[in-house]
């Protein structure tokens, strides 16, 4: 018999933390909607989409000029999967399965959220602790399902 084994996590974030996530949610909407904008804008200069390693490219350079260096502050990974979330969006237009990429507005979700991947160093980790350095230290609790 096999036996499945879940667990959820809840964060709860003091003060200090929301705001940083909604200053990352903020980020990735930004560059999700810089990134229509540039793709809409080449749409009409009869120029090619560029992909998602095109994006990326320039990303790197919108980190760097002076009007965004804010960008610096957010995750990369993190804007890099509003970047990807822009390139299935298009996908899925061009398939004719959705519509056109919608501007993204304050208060809309990106579709997976804000990922933050564990860079945590090997004590965080012996202590249970998986938060990222960027965000902090929240308070997870766990629940363990068991389904049969």
């Amino acid at each position: 018999m096999k036996r499945l084994q879940a667990f959820k996590f809840e964060l709860r974030p003091n003060g200090v933390q929301r705001r940083q996530m909604r200053w990352f949610a903020g980020s990735c909407r930004f560059v999700y909607n810089k990134g229509l904008a540039l793709q809409k804008a080449r749409f009409e200069a009869d120029e090619t989409k560029l992909t998602y390693a095109g994006l990326c490219k320039l990303l790197t350079k919108w980190r760097s000029e002076t009007e965004t260096r804010w960008l610096k502050d957010a995750p990369t990974h993190s804007l890099q999967q509003a970047l990807k979330d822009l390139e299935r969006a298009y996908i899925h237009f061009f398939a004719k399965r959705a519509a056109l990429p919608r501007f993204k507005k304050r208060g809309s979700t990106i579709v997976s959220g804000i990922p933050i991947r564990n860079r945590s160093s090997s004590s965080r980790r012996a202590r249970g602790c998986s938060c990222p350095s960027s965000v902090g230290c929240a308070t997870v609790t766990a629940a363990r399902s068991l389904a049969r």
